[in-house]
């Protein structure tokens, strides 16, 4: 059996995404009602805001509706690119944060051989979208994050705790499908993708919403390490 860093994923493959946009265009401001504090957001992003000299470029990975991510760091003087796989939630982070930049993109289409070249960063955060992806594709994800930062870059990754694959759920009235890992599992997928994990958060999280459970959040910290 392979260990939770190493599965196998070939770099041209392209998983399926059928629905995940669109449960999300459905969804749209009401993201924002049902998940209304995000504290480990907000504490993560200030913590970036301490971290970086103003000017940094930062990627922020499933960017939403830019709110609070994108926005603090955009306030923080940083040149923030988001992207994400919703039409909708680009144009309310458009609306959100006019001083960032926000593409309809998939992670995929970031890899090195992928149609969107965006440069280096010298950050990129992920709140709760790389959950979206199967486990499978996950490593690569996370090994695609690292080849976007610049050397010593800083990497901020949310997941919520859950022993799931591709998982189909209700989520504010659609379906999505999630993933997620053990805490001891996680730290190993992300190690393995030549990250070192500097801090880890946990976050007791119960949304706004009756159809979506109470979470148990995941925040890490992470320095791309030196190859």
């Amino acid at each position: 059996m392979s260990s939770p860093g190493n599965e196998p994923v070939c770099e041209s493959t392209r998983f399926d995404r059928a629905g995940q946009a669109e449960a999300f265009d459905a969804i749209g401001n009401r993201y924002d009602e049902v998940f209304p504090h995000k504290e480990g957001q907000i504490e993560a992003s200030e913590w970036l805001a301490r971290s970086l000299p103003a000017g940094s470029r930062v990627l922020d990975v499933g960017c939403g509706t830019g709110i609070p991510t994108s926005r603090r760091l955009a306030q923080a003087g940083f040149e923030v690119v988001g992207i994400d796989l919703s039409a909708v939630m680009v144009g309310l982070a458009r609306r959100h944060v006019p001083a960032g930049v926000f593409h309809q993109a998939d992670i995929a289409d970031l890899r090195p051989s992928g149609p969107l070249d965006l440069g280096r960063f010298d950050a990129v955060t992920a709140f709760f979208s790389l959950l979206m992806l199967p486990r499978a594709e996950i490593p690569l994800a996370l090994r695609t994050i690292r080849h976007l930062l610049a050397p010593g870059g800083l990497f901020l990754l949310s997941m919520v705790e859950a022993d799931l694959d591709d998982f189909a759920i209700p989520f504010i009235g659609n379906m999505i499908r999630i993933s997620g890992y053990p805490r001891a599992d996680l730290h190993e997928v992300v190690e393995g993708a030549g990250f070192d994990i500097a801090e880890e958060v946990i976050y007791a999280y119960t949304p706004a919403s009756s159809d979506v459970p109470p979470e148990e959040q995941i925040f890490l910290r992470c320095r791309a390490r030196s190859e």
